[in-house]
């Protein structure tokens, strides 16, 4: 057994799913990895089917998709395109694509039953991204090495070849005579990663290549998790839901190395407003100090208060003004309205609400957060008000606990 074919098989251990799906876009490193995968299932391992997602940005993608159904159906494994319509994209267009293209796999893997999806990114991946984030500046959670696993959409995605080289896969593939496709795109330096990847080969011979840097990536992703593990426990023993919003007792907290008050900060941001990503580094620098000097500050549509005895996170009334969503459905994100009858809308109090349920502060929350607070209701009236005491029929499922939140710590 080679190493390449000894470290997929490592990444999934001795329990391995029965069928799984492949993302393969015709370029060497899925092609590699589906080749790894095919010889694997003759040997026993995971049914395979693949998807390649044609995003609709350049002309040879769909001729690039047909060529990669044409090679699947030659090996014998269901193949389906995917196809988004990326010219509808607008700003970051390639965190659109990447976006849009998990999206997409984690729809088609849901559709075929499949619960796992494996992704060729490799070490030379986590070097070009490790370079990237250096040069934007960013901390030990930017450089660590990327994941090697993670769940979206109820999918789990694996990157088991993620400690392998490009170089030593492309070799596999010359072996089998088999050809890829090269993205024009990776040879366009206006777009950063191509950058990183030309800056990648110059480094190279001061002994700074991509084995180097993502084994360097690998060791700080190290550090992260035992950080993110430290900073659950704490988090196990001093935070608390209190009607959707997340507290901290303030001593405890402000006794906290600012590294792991600031995870507890990012995490709940993260929490609230569902967002992948944090705040920039001085977004959250000010926002720890807040924390620090027991100072309301807004962040990200959530305010950060000090209230008796506790840090308070809380939704910001203007970030959720106006939204709007039918009962039974999800509002913000994360509130769901059910039990009452006839058809109603939930939104957020504000003013109005305030003003027709005058006895509001039975419900336990400060102004803010009970301006922010979700209300049911039906035209322009106010008809159930749960979290400000008046429940008229109706209940509000928070469908984000404090579980969650604790989980975030470790994402």
């Amino acid at each position: 057994m080679s190493g390449a074919e000894e470290a997929l098989r490592a990444h999934f251990g001795a329990g391995p799913p029965d069928a799984m799906g492949v993302a393969v876009s015709g370029g060497s490193d899925s092609l590699a990895l589906l080749h790894l995968m095919r010889d694997w299932q003759d040997e026993g391992g995971p049914a395979l089917r693949v998807a390649t997602v044609d995003h609709g940005l350049r002309t040879e993608a769909g001729a690039e998709a047909a060529q990669v159904a044409r090679l699947c159906a030659g090996l014998g494994v269901a193949h389906d395109t995917l196809r988004w319509d990326g010219q509808a994209a607008r700003g970051n267009l390639p965190d659109a694509a990447r976006r849009a293209r998990y999206r997409l796999l984690a729809g088609w893997a849901r559709r075929h039953g499949l619960r796992d999806v494996a992704i060729g990114h490799t070490a030379d991946d986590v070097a070009e991204t490790f370079l990237m984030r250096l040069a934007r500046g960013s901390g030990l959670d930017g450089l660590a090495a990327m994941r090697d696993r993670w769940r979206d959409g109820g999918v789990t995605f694996h990157r088991p070849v993620l400690t392998l080289g490009r170089d030593g896969l492309r070799d596999h593939l010359r072996a089998r005579g088999v050809a890829w496709a090269d993205d024009p795109t990776n040879d366009d330096t206006t777009y950063t990663r191509t950058r990183a990847r030309v800056a990648l080969a110059a480094l190279a011979p001061l002994g700074l290549g991509a084995d180097t840097l993502a084994a360097t990536a690998a060791r700080l992703r190290a550090a992260r998790t035992a950080l993110g593990t430290c900073a659950r426990r704490v988090a196990e023993e001093i935070a608390h839901v209190d009607g959707g919003d997340l507290l901290w007792r303030r001593d405890d907290f402000d006794a906290l190395p600012d590294e792991i008050a600031r995870r507890l900060l990012v995490a709940g941001v993260a929490w609230m407003t569902g967002r992948d990503y944090p705040p920039r580094g001085t977004a959250m620098a000010a926002f720890l100090g807040a924390a620090r000097a027991g100072r309301r500050m807004t962040l990200q549509g959530c305010v950060l208060s000090a209230v008796r005895g506790h840090l308070r996170l809380s939704r910001e009334y203007r970030a959720v003004a106006g939204l709007r969503a039918p009962s039974g459905a999800v509002w913000d994100g994360r509130w769901r309205a059910t039990g009452g009858t006839g058809r109603a809308t939930v939104a957020a109090l504000g003013p109005a609400g305030l003003r027709a349920c005058p006895g509001w502060r039975a419900g336990g929350l400060p102004h803010g957060p009970a301006l922010a607070s979700p209300g049911v209701w039906r035209g322009g009236t106010l008809i159930a008000a749960p979290l400000a005491g008046w429940e008229n029929g109706w209940r509000l499922e928070l469908l984000r606990g404090l579980d969650d939140y604790l989980d975030r710590l470790l994402a």
